[in-house]
């Protein structure tokens, strides 16, 4: 079963007396470890096109799967569910909170939605320890480097095993050495994780070894070229 199945997806937003154009017919699929990255000039389309994808807006058209559930019929607490069960986020500033560590980060979401504290630290450790943070558990956010807040970003976005991740700019904050690091991480991560991943990003200088590039320009996707490992 494919993490995600796009078809014919179409998003417009008011502008004065008509409509702007923001997805154009767009089509996508991406299967369970496969990494596909979204490139594209700013306005083209490609953060619309991943919160499509996350649920979190509703397109005027066109069909959308995630892990094989159909979104379009799905009311608000049913896209909720959906997000917190078979989607992982990772926006472009970590977004954590102050007074939690490393450890905390990862399992408050998961103690919320009634998951039990023992297996929720014992997912967090392993998924820490995946990321390159084994001992660091205990740190706030401030004893953190920005690369090493990326990597709680990322292994809380897996926390429970989602079959999507949807990365929005995750370098967009870290100089080059820490943004090919992080990249070859969320590569590593997909595969490891067996998650399909969809990467949004400006920087052409991280595309290799992603399995697909695909082109957004004027909310259609335009080009899907292959990457070499």
């Amino acid at each position: 079963m494919n993490a995600l199945e796009m078809t014919d997806v179409t998003l417009t937003y008011p502008d004065g007396a008509s409509r702007l154009i923001a997805v154009d017919r767009a089509g996508l699929t991406v299967a369970r470890g496969e990494l596909v990255a979204l490139v594209g000039p700013s306005g083209s389309g490609k953060s619309s096109l991943l919160a499509v994808a996350a649920t979190l807006i509703t397109p005027d058209s066109g069909r959308v799967l995630v892990d094989g559930i159909e979104t379009g019929t799905l009311g608000r607490s049913a896209r909720t569910a959906l997000r917190r069960d078979h989607v992982g986020l990772v926006f472009q500033q970590p977004n954590l909170i102050d007074s939690l560590s490393a450890l905390d980060q990862l399992t408050v979401t998961a103690l919320l939605a009634g998951r039990s504290r023992r297996s929720a630290i014992v997912e967090a450790r392993a998924l820490l320890a995946s990321v390159g943070l084994d001992g660091q558990e205990s740190r706030l956010p401030a004893q953190l480097s920005g690369g090493q807040r990326q990597r709680v970003n990322i292994a809380r976005a897996l926390m429970g095993s989602p079959a999507l991740l949807l990365v929005d700019e995750p370098t967009s904050a870290l100089d080059h050495e820490r943004g090919a690091e992080v990249m070859a991480l969320i590569r590593r991560m997909t595969v490891e994780r067996n998650v399909g991943t969809v990467l949004v990003t400006h920087d052409t200088g991280h595309l290799t070894g992603h399995d697909r590039v695909v082109e957004c320009r004027d909310g259609r996707l335009l080009a899907r070229v292959p990457v070499g490992r």
